[in-house]
């Protein structure tokens, strides 16, 4: 496997070390590729959010182009929202 030299600083040293110390971790790589698989998840299900954002965002303007407005103001959508939320 590939080697790769990084820097970091003494919080995330020690963190690593700690994870390693637990027990749960064998090595500080094991660590950081566990570090960077969340992070690609992370990013994945970022960016799936974004694209529905962006697919709800569209639907919202097609609908404004066909004159299909609401008649409800922005506080009456969060009134409906907190209260679906249980707020």
């Amino acid at each position: 496997m590939p080697t790769m030299n990084v820097s970091l600083s003494h919080e995330f040293i020690e963190f690593v070390e700690r994870e390693t110390a637990s027990g749960e971790y064998a090595t500080a790589s094991e660590v950081v590729r566990d570090a960077l698989r969340l992070l690609r998840r992370e990013k994945a299900a970022r960016e799936e959010r974004l694209a529905i954002l962006r697919r709800e965002v569209g639907v919202g303007i097609e609908q404004a182009r066909a004159g299909r407005l609401s008649q409800r103001s922005v506080a009456d959508v969060a009134a409906a929202v907190r209260r679906r939320d249980g707020e």
